[in-house]
């Protein structure tokens, strides 16, 4: 599985993102990991609360009609466990790799 590198959000945003739930409350996230896979860019994003637990977050990045740059919740499983494995292994690659 081929991925490569993307900082479309980076050169946007920045390092931190502040995205807003359905009761319109904020929360900051802290940009950790992009990259392109298969027709799709995706987003590794992480909150205080997140890292609390050790947990990660993780979106498909799409633009909208404006070109501005949007956040998509992945709803496939299979989808979202494909690109979880491929950050795991950016992040903690296997022994026989290093």
């Amino acid at each position: 599985m081929s991925t490569t590198p993307s900082d479309v959000l980076r050169k946007t945003y920045g390092d931190d993102i502040i995205l807003f739930d359905e009761q319109n409350e904020s929360t900051v996230y802290h940009l950790l990991k992009e990259f392109v896979y298969g027709n799709y860019t995706y987003a590794v994003l992480q909150s205080d609360e997140l890292k609390k637990e050790d947990e990660v977050a993780v979106f498909r990045v799409t633009t909208d009609s404006d070109g501005q740059y949007e956040l998509e919740t992945i709803e496939d499983d299979d989808e979202w466990e494909t690109v979880s494995e491929l950050y795991d292994e950016m992040v903690f690659p296997k022994e026989d790799e290093l």
